[in-house]
């Protein structure tokens, strides 16, 4: 089974001076990033939800989605991204793209930590919590599609007792300028 990704980047970055998803580190985006890291670990297809801004995907196979939506928070882009998938699909990778430490690998080997047991959710474990990159199978989409505000999955993962990867630099993200200069 090979899970689709959606990379969630429509967010206004507000705090950032504008949208996170364009910030450059080591001279790429954070979405092209967080896009190669998808595919470096052979999901298919990779979405890319974004807000109503150019994405610069050009020369990488991801589809760009819009979420109209954005302003209301995280919810919207996981539903944006999950209406997009193709039918076919059974399990959904979401990952965000200020987590700088994502890589293929990580990806990978929570894709492998997944398909050990292909109905139960597998999660990111940092800060004490459970939280995305996350891989969730089709039988919870309903549940993601009813997610509202500016929250994610988190409480699904919970309750579900989703299988836990360590990562303890998953609790590193990007909110403030400042944060892009922290190693």
């Amino acid at each position: 089974m090979t899970p689709a990704a959606l990379v969630l980047a429509a967010g206004a970055g507000r705090r950032m001076g504008g949208p996170k998803a364009l910030l450059l580190l080591e001279g790429e985006t954070l979405l092209r990033r967080a896009v190669k890291a998808a595919l470096g670990a052979g999901c298919a297809p990779v979405l890319a939800v974004v807000g109503d801004w150019e994405p610069g995907l050009e020369g990488l196979a991801a589809l760009p989605v819009r979420n109209p939506e954005a302003p209301e928070g995280m919810a919207s882009s996981i539903r944006a991204g999950v209406r997009a998938l193709p039918r076919e699909t059974r399990a959904v990778l979401c990952l965000a793209v200020d987590q700088p430490e994502v890589d293929a690998a990580l990806l990978r080997n929570l894709l492998a930590l997944f398909r050990r047991d292909p109905e139960r959710p597998a999660a990111c474990a940092y800060g004490g919590t459970l939280g995305i990159p996350a891989v969730l199978p089709r039988r919870l989409f309903p549940e993601i599609l009813a997610l509202r505000g500016d929250r994610g999955a988190k409480a699904i993962l919970l309750r579900e007792h989703a299988a836990a990867l360590p990562f303890p630099a998953g609790a590193r993200d990007l909110d403030s300028p400042e944060d892009l200069l922290r190693p």
